[in-house]
């Protein structure tokens, strides 16, 4: 179920990537019907542009600090933060510095 990451073995998530400079870098960790959950990376400035997911959408700030557009709402999400966005509701995610997050789709 799981790839990308050691089994048994202490983790801190946000030391499993890095940032690289101009880049959303993701690392997929579970994709399957039911849940996918994938870290990601955010340069300063760069970002994942409007969109829907057809599941709930879970994200936890790792690292940093992003803003969130959902609908016609906007948050700022910071190390330890965490949101919901509703599937089917259009959403974006900015770096407003660099910063790391995990997201977590249920289906």
């Amino acid at each position: 179920m799981y790839k990308n990451i050691q089994k048994e073995v202490k983790l801190n998530l946000k030391d499993l990537l890095n940032y690289q400079q101009g880049q959303v870098v993701s690392m997929t960790l579970v994709q399957n019907d039911k849940v996918s959950m994938t870290l990601f990376s955010f340069d300063k400035g760069e970002e994942i542009s409007t969109h829907a997911a057809s599941g709930d959408a879970m994200v936890t700030v790792l690292e940093g600090r992003g803003r969130f557009t959902v609908g016609n709402n906007v948050y700022y999400l910071e190390t330890g933060d965490t949101l919901i966005m509703p599937k089917d509701i259009p959403h974006a995610v900015y770096g407003e510095e660099q910063f790391k997050m995990q997201l977590i789709v249920s289906y």
